[in-house]
């Protein structure tokens, strides 16, 4: 399926309904379970240890999940100590392989906080494509990281480790469509399965409830 009919589907099932009518129905019900959510046939072994892991699986180039970031940054901050949240950044293709090359090499530097909205603002925005290695890294010497700093860690290892690694992830969850949220190896969901991006949190916050039962704890 093509970048672009991935983003028709997923804006379709998004504003097919009203969001404050979904949100209203999707609280008055617990969330079902092939509708709201699924539960993967081959469970992901969570990288999280202890903690119910949360991932979110998103493109730079994607504007549902770069309007979807300001309900995940809030629903973020009421956050359960015994839950982590990680990004997964997706490559349908080599095409774009270079954004998730970007995102991990900002969580090296720890630059994630001051520079994943301006990214998304860089694409989504000010149509600048971000592919090419040197305008990336002067993109971001134009925000105050250093070049030579940013460039070694771009083709670091590490972050090339990273970046096969988060195909594999969002793979193994088979992702068809962003953005998507993965809970702790088991179940996946998304606005565009629930209808709004308001409900969805609804669905987060009832796998996150179902993982840690089935974890054994209370």
């Amino acid at each position: 399926m093509s970048l672009s009919r991935r983003h028709l589907l997923i804006a379709s099932a998004v504003t097919a309904a009203s969001p404050l009518l979904v949100h209203a129905q999707t609280a008055a019900r617990a969330p079902q379970e092939s509708k709201d959510y699924v539960r993967l046939k081959n469970p992901v072994a969570p990288e999280s240890g202890a903690k119910v892991e949360v991932l979110e699986f998103f493109q730079y180039t994607c504007p549902h999940c770069y309007s979807y970031e300001p309900y995940l940054a809030s629903w973020k901050k009421k956050l359960p100590a015994d839950v982590e949240y990680k990004r997964i950044p997706i490559a349908w293709d080599n095409s774009t392989m270079p954004h998730v090359r970007i995102y991990y090499t900002l969580d090296a530097l720890g630059k994630v906080n001051d520079m994943h909205e301006k990214v998304f603002a860089a694409i989504q925005k000010n149509k600048q494509p971000l592919i090419n290695p040197d305008q990336i890294a002067d993109f971001m010497a134009a925000n105050g990281i250093d070049r030579k700093q940013w460039i070694d860690t771009y083709n670091s290892f590490s972050v090339a480790a990273r970046a096969n690694r988060a195909g594999q992830l969002w793979r193994a969850y088979q992702i068809d469509g962003t953005p998507a949220m993965g809970v702790d190896g088991k179940f996946k969901t998304a606005p565009s399965m629930v209808g709004s991006r308001e409900g969805s949190l609804i669905v987060l916050d009832y796998l996150v409830a179902q993982a840690r039962t089935e974890r054994g704890r209370k």
